[in-house]
């Protein structure tokens, strides 16, 4: 009976912890927002540009997340109110998917 639990516990740990990487970002085309950055965030998101300069690196995986749910792009400019809830979405999994702290950390190239 015990060795039951055992192998329970062992169970839900190991689906909590792989559930907990997938986190916010989970559902988006990571190939398609690495599109979408260069084309539509990187104009003034780069060096000498209006933004600061942000790369997947700048973040850590949680802090994309907070960004993002929390609606943190402060400026709005006309193109960040143009794009559909599935292009930012894709666009939080790319730079999710190669934050500082993820297996493939990436500027934007």
């Amino acid at each position: 009976m015990m060795n039951t639990y055992v192998k329970l516990g062992i169970a839900i740990a190991i689906a909590l912890s792989l559930g907990s990487q997938v986190m916010a970002a989970d559902g988006g085309n990571p190939k398609k927002g690495k599109h979408l950055y260069k084309k539509e965030c990187k104009a003034c998101h780069s060096v000498n540009s209006e933004g600061v300069e942000l790369t997947p690196m700048t973040k850590t995986m949680s802090q994309w997340d907070r960004f993002f749910t929390r609606d943190m792009h402060k400026a709005k400019p006309a193109i960040f109110e143009a794009l559909s809830e599935k292009d930012l979405k894709d666009i939080q999994q790319f730079l999710y998917d190669h934050a500082a702290d993820s297996d493939q950390p990436a500027t934007c190239g």
